[in-house]
């Protein structure tokens, strides 16, 4: 038997407050990480606040690579590598090594849960059995948390079995597409993701790529999965994008009031809502479809500066305990 499970879905707040929010009522919270815009103590506390506040029983964050003082081999690093730091202004504004964990653990006792790379499972209040695989990993050169080579890649070790998968970045083709029209997201994460097909797959980093899309997978997956091979796309469904909100130099002024009208509407909502349970338009199929979404807050165009987070209804397993 499946329970229908209500998840509320945002990313990349960078430190700020999100309005309009508190309202909305989930089983679950999944923040998708890039918590902090500099990652300083009080960013953090800004965005545990706003976590706090969510009326969720449970919320499930991970870190992004704004959030390096979370990887703390990478924050030593910085700090050993720039001798003209004073240890009490680190320790001001950054927090000592290992106190933002500390943060986090202290927010237990309000659902908080800070999740390391790797598989968990939870005891739903709704009666439902949830396994997640976590990775706060994305692809880069640069020194910000949490990153490796895109040469060398990164293991997701994503079980078969798993219901949602969060990570902070996208996977290679899914809503990882850039101002500059590069693909963003990494082959290794879409890999995994293809062998394993979780319900869910949620994510953020690429703000541009807002958005969620229910693919259909094809039959079998092919030896080194991508986006061209492995989705067949006549079968999936496009849920919501940005370019559906936001104005282009080809729209009419009828369009561009039309979008207005939509983006007013989400405001005031506080979300965009989509279904995919028994009964619904696009039921969800285990097994052979995912839904991802990208959830980022932040905007890049001061036409839309603040996006709102996804809201998304799924079957979740029972649970038997």
């Amino acid at each position: 038997m499946a329970i229908q499970t209500r998840f509320l879905i945002l990313s990349d707040t960078h430190g700020e407050n999100v309005s309009n929010i508190q309202h909305i009522g989930a089983d679950v919270a999944i923040h998708c990480g890039d918590l902090t815009e500099e990652s300083k103590i009080d960013e953090f506390k800004t965005t545990l606040q706003l976590l706090r506040s969510i009326n969720a029983p449970l919320k499930l964050v991970i870190a992004g690579n704004h959030d390096f003082t979370t990887d703390i081999p990478l924050f030593k690093n910085k700090v050993a590598s720039n001798p003209d730091l004073q240890p009490e202004e680190v320790k001001r504004f950054y927090g000592g090594f290992g106190e933002i964990h500390q943060l986090f653990e202290d927010a237990k006792s309000d659902g908080v849960v800070f999740l390391e790379e790797g598989t968990h499972r939870f005891e739903l209040g709704n009666g439902a059995k949830l396994t997640v695989y976590a990775s706060p990993y994305t692809p880069s050169l640069s020194d910000w948390g949490f990153q490796y080579s895109p040469q060398e890649g990164h293991n997701f070790s994503i079980e078969k079995g798993v219901d949602i998968s969060i990570t902070h970045g996208p996977p290679h083709g899914i809503m990882d597409l850039t101002d500059s029209r590069r693909r963003a997201g990494c082959p290794q994460l879409f890999g995994a993701v293809a062998r394993a097909r979780p319900k869910l797959h949620c994510f953020g980093h690429i703000h541009e790529g807002w958005g969620a899309k229910l693919v259909t997978w094809r039959e079998k997956t092919s030896e080194v999965p991508s986006h061209f091979t492995d989705i067949d796309n006549e079968q999936s469904a496009v849920i919501g994008k940005l370019s559906n909100l936001t104005s282009s130099k080809f729209d009419t002024p009828e369009i561009v009031e039309e979008k207005l009208k939509e983006r007013a509407v989400l405001s005031r909502e506080g979300c965009i809502k989509t279904s995919h349970c028994t009964g619904d338009e696009n039921p969800l199929r285990a097994g052979s479809q995912t839904l991802f979404v990208n959830a980022t807050i932040q905007g890049e165009t001061e036409e839309y500066p603040m996006h709102v987070p996804w809201l998304v209804d799924l079957e979740i397993p029972e649970s038997f305990l």
